[in-house]
């Protein structure tokens, strides 16, 4: 199953907290940490690695915090993932990583390296803007030939990522 790492869950969820208020001009880590109880330093260090990645910018000082440095339009998902956790990967082996000792008879890597690609454009089609309308459970992100599927009530609010699953859409 394709999952999001709890600190990728909590980048979406500070990402969509910046994103949803255009007039907010920065937000400290302790005011999202505590906004939805979320350890104050995990989150110190998930704005860290947003920061160095380039999708947020940082200010000291008294009314300093953490703001987005795009449009949230113009950020991905993808970016967003991998920025936290690295590259999207469904397999041990990547193309120019042929140490598996089954890598030249494999039948399955390329067929599943191509549905990766086809996953990963989906979530760079999916922007932090779309996040933050917060469209509900029921219309995908984005609309395209995957929709989502809850497994739990925590995600059916939308505010956790990581228990959506993806499939595919019934052709009528």
């Amino acid at each position: 199953m394709l999952r999001l790492s709890k600190k990728t869950d909590y980048a979406l969820m500070a990402m969509k907290h910046l994103a949803s208020d255009p007039r907010r001009r920065a937000a400290s880590a302790r005011e999202i940490a505590e906004k939805y109880d979320i350890p104050v330093d995990l989150m110190g260090k998930v704005l860290t690695r947003l920061v160095r990645s380039g999708l947020l910018i940082s200010h000291q000082g008294i009314h300093g915090g953490y703001q987005l440095a795009q449009p949230p339009a113009a950020t991905s998902v993808a970016a967003v993932i991998d920025a936290i956790d690295g590259p999207l990967t469904l397999t041990a082996c990547t193309p120019d990583h042929d140490q598996c000792e089954q890598f030249s008879k494999c039948t399955v890597r390329d067929p599943l390296h191509r549905i990766r690609d086809r996953i990963a454009a989906v979530l760079a089609e999916c922007s932090i803007a779309e996040i933050a309308a917060d469209p509900g459970p029921s219309a995908p992100c984005p609309p395209s030939s995957v929709q989502l599927l809850s497994e739990s009530p925590a995600c059916a609010s939308g505010s956790m990522l990581s228990g959506w699953t993806y499939a595919p859409l019934r052709k009528p």
